[in-house]
């Protein structure tokens, strides 16, 4: 038999991070609302790090971190978990002492200066391979690195770069070889904002306000890359592929809440002389969604369970992302239907939340590329139709 239980370790956690999402970071939600009416960032300055000052207070401080690192390493399924309580609010929030994943591949003296003052919270990273032209097929990337003595010379543009107005330095993938492309041609360089790179704000429809970053020959001293020269590419999709299964975490979180404000609203709104809940047509919209959020549920910690396990979980990540984040679209707009005129206004979270959610087919690859990868991988025979058990 399988057992899909939880630790009483695991329902404490995720119990405690509920607990603190509920009290901590929830009642921020009308302002957040208001401050977006008024054209103001969200959260207030400093209001982000007061909330990850009070969670570490609590114990919860380096979530997937290792524990020689200061974290507490509750690993893969534990994070998605987390995260599933995390994306129950639309105000951006993640707990602290954490750091890419891709900086672990540094060696010691880039670990000194960049992935633990990343992790203690006292610098920024942003990670940096989109360029206009260049979005999901990464290996089209044209930002160049030549050699210039002992330094390398960057040029070049990247986009959508989450963090990248905020960050301090940026892990930056560009061309060191044409010749080799993507296997033994592309780099990854360690580059701090003082070396010269700049950065411009972009306007998006929701909160996530990603930055476009211009490199016009900045130096970069020689032992600031990461890795091996020729192989960031290969460095850069094990970041992405391990941290795929996140965003559904994320988005089934977004899709309880949604849930239940529609199944409240139901109750409470008389149409006709009766509750709509009594409607059938409310009835499936609401069966409808909960049979793809669990559905969403088991599909994502599956990934997490096979990364926890030490295996490939690459295609089950893929696969996660794929279903999360198009149910969660679904769920979101059957909510606003369910509203009404009322989910169309600004006065209620739900229409804050169906233009966050969009982004989710796009991010961290889009639809259309989950599905070319996962078709890829059962032509090729790297998955099986039957995978669970394999």
């Amino acid at each position: 038999m399988i057992d899909f239980s939880l630790s009483d370790e695991q329902r404490m956690v995720r119990d405690s991070v509920r607990d603190f999402i509920e009290k901590e970071v929830m009642p921020l939600e009308p302002q957040v609302l208001r401050n977006e009416r008024e054209g103001r960032p969200g959260l207030e300055d400093g209001q982000y790090k007061d909330l990850q000052r009070k969670a570490k207070a609590a114990g919860f401080w380096g979530i997937g971190t290792p524990e020689e690192y200061g974290g507490i390493n509750l690993g893969p399924i534990m994070s998605s978990i987390i995260a599933m309580e995390t994306g129950r609010t639309f105000v951006r929030f993640g707990f602290g002492g954490t750091a890419d994943n891709i900086l672990y591949g540094a060696n010691e003296k880039q670990k000194q200066e960049y992935l633990i003052p990343t992790i203690n919270g006292d610098r920024r990273s942003c990670f940096a391979i989109t360029e206009p032209g260049a979005g999901s097929d990464a290996t089209n990337i044209r930002t160049r690195a030549t050699r210039d003595g002992d330094d390398w010379i960057i040029n070049g543009e990247k986009i959508f770069i989450t963090n990248g107005n905020e960050a301090d330095f940026v892990m930056v993938f560009a061309v060191t070889d044409p010749e080799k492309g993507a296997n033994g041609g592309i780099t990854c360089f360690l580059v701090d904002r003082e070396m010269g790179w700049t950065s411009r704000p972009i306007q998006t429809m929701g909160e996530w306000g990603p930055a476009q970053l211009y490199f016009d020959n900045v130096r970069v001293p020689g032992d600031h890359v990461l890795g091996e020269v020729g192989w960031g590419f290969k460095l850069a999709m094990q970041w992405i592929g391990n941290g795929r299964y996140l965003i559904p975490s994320g988005a089934i979180g977004a899709a309880e809440r949604l849930l239940e404000m529609a199944i409240e609203h139901s109750k409470n709104r008389v149409s006709m002389g009766h509750p709509i809940a009594e409607y059938q047509a409310i009835q499936w919209h609401i069966a409808d969604s909960h049979v793809e959020i669990e559905q969403a549920r088991w599909l994502t910690l599956y990934a997490a369970w096979l990364l926890e396990n030490q295996k490939d979980n690459r295609h089950a990540a893929s696969v996660a992302k794929l279903n999360g984040t198009q149910m969660a679209n679904k769920v979101v707009d059957r909510v606003l239907q369910i509203h009404g005129g009322m989910g169309y206004t600004k006065e209620l979270p739900i229409e804050r939340w169906y233009r966050e959610l969009r982004l989710l087919r796009i991010f961290e690859g889009t639809d259309e590329i989950q599905k070319r990868t996962i078709a890829r991988n059962l032509i090729k025979g790297h998955a099986k139709v039957s995978e669970i058990g394999a």
